[in-house]
């Protein structure tokens, strides 16, 4: 059986197995790192093993290599009424982060 995680960032949940590649809401961690560690994991899942923490696994992490940063597509809200010059529109972009992710340390 394979090995994942399921981890917790940006107010999202996430499941990532080894040598796979996520995007996640970027957040603040100093430039010049090249690895990231995740270390909020809900659940980890070893061979016929699962380990599920409340809310947190116990030593458990989750080792990843900084592929950059780039920008999500552009969501726009329309806010649209029947009057003359009754309308809203704006748009957004996410900063995003793109991980390889190296292991799953338990």
């Amino acid at each position: 059986m394979s090995q994942y995680a399921i981890i917790n960032t940006g107010s999202k949940q996430y499941r990532v197995e080894p040598n796979h590649v996520i995007e996640i809401e970027r957040f603040d961690f100093p430039e010049d790192q090249k690895q990231v560690t995740l270390d909020q994991v809900l659940l980890v899942r070893d061979g016929e093993k699962i380990h599920v923490g409340n809310p947190w696994v116990k030593g458990a992490s989750v080792l990843c290599d900084n592929l950059g940063e780039f920008r999500g597509p552009k969501v726009v809200s329309l806010k649209y009424r029947r009057r003359k010059a009754s309308r809203k529109k704006h748009g957004h972009r996410q900063d995003l982060l793109r991980l390889l992710v190296k292991e799953i340390k338990f």
